[in-house]
């Protein structure tokens, strides 16, 4: 097979069948877009080493600047999905390496450049694995804007920086919210509790709309705890990443502990429950309370 060249500006992708979403968007205007059916792109945070940019090669379209490893998704591709391979064959992010915190979203319509921010949990080194790239770098956060930066980087750096300190976690009260609807949880606890957990580790994967967090920005990944007591203890839980924590003794008291652990590090912290006594004692910490049908939304 012979490999053709790309087009001016066009980025150039690994030998390989080419991608139908390996393609320019023309505006009405005349301005061009990268991916057919949108782009992605993410924003790696080091607590210690700051956020992963990538040097731009020079005959890419706006070369020579600083940017986010990402490119075009593919279709029927998730954003995070997108981002998360992109950063994995441009610069070698580990997918596994990284937490999800935020997507932030630039919608023109006719395309579309969705920003994934996530945490670093396992600290990596970035590899250069395809020619778009002369460097990839740890810039410290303070020191981002002194960059020659992509224009599109540029104008959603400001905003993209401002949300960074919030981190957005969740605890469930899971009795609380198994016990409000009458589906016979009470002849096995333990199944209805793993049901519910099944559900909230979806949550965590495909996460939820700002609005619904009262956050900026447009989905947020929010830490999900989930508190288990008495025979739901026993509950399985699932494969996906979702701290479980088991009370030995009182769930309320549990559910204190845990929002007392996330106050400081975590902002802001909501417990999920309808249960008023336990609600004044985790505002009492600067949580926040959220119903149970507030969670029931969320979860369809």
């Amino acid at each position: 097979m012979t490999i053709q060249p790309p087009a001016p500006g066009e980025p150039r992708r690994p030998h390989g069948p080419r991608d139908p979403g390996d393609a320019w968007v023309v505006a009405p205007t005349g301005e061009k877009y990268w991916g057919r059916f949108g782009a992605a792109g993410l924003l790696a945070v080091d607590a210690e080493r700051g956020v992963l940019l990538q040097h731009r090669v020079s005959w890419s379209h706006f070369g020579d600047t600083w940017a986010l490893p990402g490119g075009a998704r593919h279709e029927g591709e998730s954003a995070r999905d997108g981002a998360l391979r992109e950063s994995a064959e441009e610069a070698g992010v580990p997918v596994d390496a990284v937490q999800p915190r935020f997507e932030s979203v630039l919608d023109l319509g006719i395309w579309s450049y969705t920003t994934l921010v996530a945490d670093v949990t396992t600290p990596f080194e970035p590899v250069i694995s395809d020619p778009e790239s002369v460097a990839l770098e740890w810039v410290p956060i303070d020191e981002v804007a002194s960059r020659p930066l992509h224009p599109g980087f540029a104008a959603a750096w400001p905003a993209l920086r401002a949300a960074l300190p919030v981190r957005p976690a969740v605890v469930v009260d899971v009795a609380n919210v198994v016990g409000s609807v009458p589906d016979g949880w009470w002849k096995d606890r333990a199944g209805a509790a793993a049901r519910l957990l099944a559900q909230l580790s979806m949550l965590s994967v495909e996460g939820m709309d700002a609005e619904q967090l009262s956050l900026t920005a447009t989905r947020w990944f929010p830490l999900v705890t989930a508190v288990l007591e008495g025979e739901a203890r026993a509950a399985e839980v699932p494969v996906q990443r979702l701290p479980v924590v088991r009370a030995e003794g009182s769930g309320d008291d549990e559910i204190v502990a845990v929002a007392r652990s996330l106050v400081d590090a975590w902002s802001p912290v909501i417990v999920v429950t309808s249960d008023r006594g336990l609600a004044a004692r985790v505002e009492e910490l600067g949580a926040s309370v959220r119903g149970v049908r507030w969670l029931r939304e969320q979860l369809g």
